[in-house]
């Protein structure tokens, strides 16, 4: 058998047609890069060569009535860098070692210059006062630099190369203004390497007004998609509490956009496209007076037994309006802790601390409500007839409920004693006025839940709880800050569902004297003596008066907000007001001290006793009380009505009283100072030109 060789032209239409074959795979790649993928690739082209940069816009400023910053924005320096633009190289070993190189100049210009401002270290400070520890939680510091170890940035630069490239990493934070600008001169020599001012929240006011204020964090995991869908950066920080959760929509303003031509290097060529310029946030103006909030801060932390009290609120409002003039939560801390990130013991300091610092007293904290109460039993008691001004009620030391299942058996029948049966006295016949007057137990509890012995009928306790709701207990007050509790108004089917038991008529003594079940916040305590003072409006809390833009034109005014008027008769209101008179103003009342020289003070005091398991009862049996007083002043024009809550403060008119006179005194100072300078407040200038 023989092989034929093939010839020369056959072995040429061979190459021919592996030639043909590759030009048609060639034409056909690009056709594919052409038509099919060619937007693709135009679009990742300019992606390439150009930068889209997000401008911050300020949060809007947080002011007093007066005009005075209680949260503003500083700058912060920040050092980041561009992953896209750092040392390259083909081979990944010497790509490395440079940028390794360059982190590490970066670590040594920042620490260097750092050891150079390293303050002279203080002298060891004296111990610190017990009321600070306890009740101002002061955990506060100057912003602390942060700076990444070279692993650390080699590490981020990895992780963010495999998403965006283009993306700043942040490697230093809150530098002093000395060590960022050391680190912006050499930047010429450092590719990729930026100086980044960060945005940060600073709170002038701090420790006095946290609870109002709030504070910022970054965005939480869980509401990351809801934030992004209004437009917010995923490194961007909201309102975590109060008012800067409350008002975050406001505050926040709308970011401006850049976008850049850059050249190979990074470097920016020149600016595409009009940029979209950055919409501040608007400001917000409170009803707060600071000046006042410092008074009762201060009144309050000296007027509280550290020892014994571990919290602790007062709540001042205009009856005429319903604006909040000041509030006070304590145990307090400082919410600049808060401005640059918190640290985890920080954290754990805050925290820790007894009476829950975080927790705002004045409107989330729920306590039996005390003899303050009674202004709601009194006025119930005369609207429905139960009572006149002139009717005459017998009230001994303690009384004794009849048993409703053996009534004719005294041994079954249940003691109610009144506060002054402790020192073996008795008020003796009394009317309504003069029950508020001396806080008669006896008095409210017959004319809370009747008194069958001497076939006196009550209001009973549908009644009495639906009066209880009028004045705004039971229910949230509307005021414009998160974590407000509803508190409680029990009657029969709450306690049949809570508790699983009947109903009786002590449930609606104990009731009609703030005790029981009854659980109510500082603020509704203060709206419900604001709803006496002014002849029965119940008026909507408002911290937030008035709101402007960036250039301080008015945006909006919050009128007051009638929630309801009370459907009690004015001669009812005014019998009242007068028992609070008495109760102030009279040498038989629970709070003569509270009497100012110049302006007439009506006021009711509140001893309410609570259980709690650690405190348990004292040696002769009692258990622990709160210490409330709740007043309004001048009595013939009310323009203040106040409320002072100590947390197992012992007797209302020995602690909260003393505490709620020094706040009123000092609040008709300011008054009288304003008044003589004739200066009109940033808040009552807005008012004027308000629609």
């Amino acid at each position: 058998m023989t092989t034929r060789t093939p010839s020369s032209s056959s072995r040429l239409w061979v190459l021919r047609i592996i030639t043909i074959i590759i030009f048609v795979l060639l034409l056909g790649q690009l056709a594919r890069l052409q038509f099919f993928q060619g937007v693709g690739y135009q679009q990742e082209a300019v992606v390439n060569r150009t930068r889209v940069v997000r401008v911050k816009a300020p949060r809007g400023i947080i002011y007093d009535r007066d005009g005075r910053i209680l949260a503003r924005n500083t700058a912060a320096y920040n050092v980041v860098l561009i992953p896209a633009e750092l040392p390259d190289d083909p081979d990944y070993a010497i790509s490395q070692q440079k940028r390794r190189a360059l982190y590490q100049d970066v670590y040594d210009i920042i620490y260097e210059k750092l050891r150079e401002l390293q303050p002279t270290p203080a002298p060891t400070p004296p111990p610190p006062d017990p009321k600070i520890t306890r009740l101002v939680i002061d955990a506060s510091r100057p912003p602390q630099p942060s700076v990444l170890t070279v692993d650390e940035m080699d590490q981020l630069v990895l992780e963010r190369e495999l998403g965006s490239a283009f993306l700043p990493v942040v490697v230093a934070l809150n530098l002093p203004r000395e060590v960022a600008l050391a680190v912006d001169e050499e930047t010429y020599r450092l590719p990729g390497v930026y100086l980044q001012l960060q945005p940060r929240r600073e709170y002038p006011s701090g420790l006095y007004t946290s609870h109002i204020i709030g504070y910022m964090g970054p965005i939480p995991e869980e509401e990351e998609k809801a934030y992004a869908e209004k437009g917010y950066a995923p490194d961007a920080w909201v309102g975590w509490s109060d008012l800067e959760y409350q008002y975050e929509d406001t505050l926040h303003g709308q970011p401006g956009v850049r976008v850049l031509e850059v050249d190979v290097k990074g470097n920016e060529q020149r600016v595409v496209d009009e940029p979209t310029q950055p919409v501040p946030g608007h400001n917000l103006i409170l009803s707060l007076d600071l000046e006042l909030q410092k008074i009762m801060f201060d009144a309050l932390v000296a007027g509280v037994n550290p020892k014994r009290s571990n919290s602790a609120a007062a709540v001042a409002v205009d009856p005429r309006t319903g604006y909040v003039l000041g509030m006070v939560s304590l145990p307090s801390y400082d919410n600049n802790v808060f401005a640059d990130g918190i640290t985890e013991e920080e954290y754990r300091t805050i925290v820790d601390s007894p009476g829950y610092p975080l927790l705002d007293h004045a409107i989330s904290g729920i306590y039996p409500p005390g003899s303050t109460f009674k202004l709601v039993t009194a006025s119930a008691g005369l609207q429905e007839k139960v009572i006149t001004r002139k009717t005459i009620l017998n009230a001994p030391g303690i009384i004794y409920l009849p048993n409703r299942n053996f009534p004719d058996n005294p041994n079954l029948a249940q003691p109610f004693v009144c506060w002054i049966h402790k020192s073996g006295g008795e008020h003796g016949d009394i009317n309504v006025v003069q029950a508020l007057a001396v806080s008669c137990d006896i008095f409210f509890y017959k004319v809370g839940g009747g008194y069958p012995p001497a076939d006196f009928d009550g209001l009973g306790v549908q009644t009495l709880a639906d009066y209880a709701r009028l004045f705004g207990f039971g229910e949230l007050s509307g005021i414009d800050l998160p974590g407000e509790n509803a508190g409680l108004v029990p009657d029969p089917k709450w306690k049949r569902i809570a508790k699983g038991e009947r109903w009786v008529t002590g449930d609606t003594y104990n009731m009609a004297i703030g005790q029981g079940d009854v659980l109510a916040t500082p603020l509704q305590v203060t709206m419900m003596t604001a709803a006496v003072a002014n002849d029965g409006i119940l008026y909507q809390p408002q911290v937030v008066a008035a709101v402007t833009d960036a250039e301080n034109h008015l945006v909006q005014f919050n009128r007051p907000v009638a929630r309801r008027e009370l459907p009690i008769d004015s001669k009812h209101l005014e019998t009242v007001r007068q028992g609070m008179w008495y109760a102030v103003n009279a040498d038989f009342g629970t709070a003569p001290e509270v009497a100012l020289p110049n302006v007439e003070v009506a006021g009711k005091t509140g001893t309410a006793e609570f259980f709690d398991p650690q405190l348990g009862r004292d040696l002769t049996g009692n258990l622990p009380t709160h210490a409330w007083f709740t007043a309004f002043a001048p009595y013939e024009d009310p323009e203040i009505a106040i409320t002072v809550f100590v947390y197992n403060g012992g007797e209302g008119s020995l602690v909260a009283a003393p505490i709620a006179k020094e706040i009123l005194s000092k609040y008709f100072e300011l008054k009288a100072r304003d008044e003589a300078a004739g200066a009109k407040t940033l808040l009552d200038q807005l008012e004027e030109i308000a629609p």
